[in-house]
């Protein structure tokens, strides 16, 4: 019997160089140190640090399960130690996201940002890491409602008797925490009426339909949901979420999944986490963020996972998707012409984490009755 494993994409942004900008080197080196000690005492099986702007990542293979005490306290001492570094180089928004001051053995609820599957590897096992900088969980929601649902991007839904079964949605309500599962393609409808809701309903997992090639207990994609302004109570950046995708063999092909991001499709966060703007594919040397504190960037890492971790591989790194970066500059370029009007900056509703309270507060008794 094929034994399960486990791949905890852990991310936070523990401070970066200059601004909100990108991860400095001799933080990711700290990163770097310590999962290595932890791989040769065999804690873990392998490990890679990568960046996507100012967020600081860590994957991890083992066979620890998901929500593992072990694996999380490895991963909130990298942090810890990450913090250190970058207090000691006065790096800017250093510990940003470590909101508790001690690890209470699991690290959602304390900031950073959790995207973890366990799984029966198949013969080969094609995975694709996701990270996003300046803007929110709901962000995925397109992309991957595409990759698993949508027929025009996913030509296997059509025409490969595998996927023509369709998938399960696990989505949250992430401001009721409750949760729904949903099936495609039959209840796809009511599926768009809520993930259309990005900023409230979020796809978490992804699961293969009973009766199919894969176990339907075992996801074929997840999505970090963390928020942090729930957890502070008040705005400390955007969450920055990750993602982990599975491919081939009974899902979709790794360029269909590639494929869901070829459209730079609106979202929220970049500047302040206060505005909407076009999600841009990057290489990973381009995951650095300027431009407004953006736009708001997303990496792909391939990776063949076996007894350890092939790859990355930078996916996003083609000019195939020359032309999707160039349509997210122009659709910037419209978007920052609006100045602080919406749709640029968010609906009102959604700007009640951020600062803007702080400068209607002095308004306050200044309204009068009409």
């Amino acid at each position: 019997m094929v034994e399960k494993i486990t791949v905890s994409l852990i991310k936070a942004d523990i401070g970066s160089c200059p601004g909100h900008a990108v991860v400095y080197e001799e933080t990711l080196e700290v990163a770097k140190s310590v999962l290595e000690e932890k791989k040769q005492n065999g804690d873990i099986i392998d490990y890679r640090v990568l960046n996507c702007g100012d967020d600081t990542e860590l994957i991890m293979l083992h066979k620890e399960g998901v929500d593992s005490e072990k694996i999380h306290g490895i991963a909130w001492e990298v942090f810890e130690k990450c913090t250190a570094k970058a207090k000691e180089l006065k790096l800017y928004g250093a510990g940003q996201d470590l909101l508790k001051d001690a690890f209470s053995g699991n690290v959602r609820g304390m900031g950073p940002g959790v995207a973890e599957m366990e799984f029966t590897p198949r013969k080969s096992e094609p995975l694709i890491a996701f990270m996003m900088d300046k803007t929110e969980p709901g962000a995925f929601n397109l992309p991957i409602f595409r990759m698993f649902a949508d027929p025009f991007n996913t030509a296997g839904l059509v025409i490969d008797p595998a996927l023509h079964n369709g998938f399960v949605f696990e989505i949250w309500d992430i401001m009721e925490h409750k949760r729904v599962f949903m099936k495609t393609p039959e209840e796809m409808y009511d599926i768009l009426a809520l993930i259309g809701g990005k900023s409230r309903f979020v796809i978490k997992r992804v699961y293969p339909k009973e009766g199919g090639k894969l176990p339907a207990d075992e996801p074929v994609a997840v999505v970090s949901t963390e928020k942090l302004y729930q957890i502070a109570g008040e705005y400390v950046g955007k969450d920055d979420p990750v993602a982990l995708v599975r491919a081939q063999s009974g899902l979709p092909a790794v360029g269909e999944v590639l494929e869901a991001f070829a459209f730079p499709h609106l979202v929220s966060g970049w500047m302040r986490g206060s505005h909407n703007g076009p999600l841009m594919p990057v290489p990973f040397r381009y995951a650095k963020c300027t431009r407004f504190d953006g736009p708001p960037r997303v990496i792909a890492a391939g990776f063949q996972v076996g007894d350890r971790l092939i790859g990355p591989v930078d996916m996003f790194d083609d000019p195939a998707f020359d032309y999707t970066r160039q349509k997210a500059q122009e659709i910037a370029e419209y978007m920052r012409r609006h100045g602080p009007f919406e749709p640029h900056r968010l609906p009102h509703e959604d700007m009640e984490y951020t600062t803007l309270p702080k400068v209607l507060e002095k308004l306050e008794d200044r309204f009068e009755k009409i």
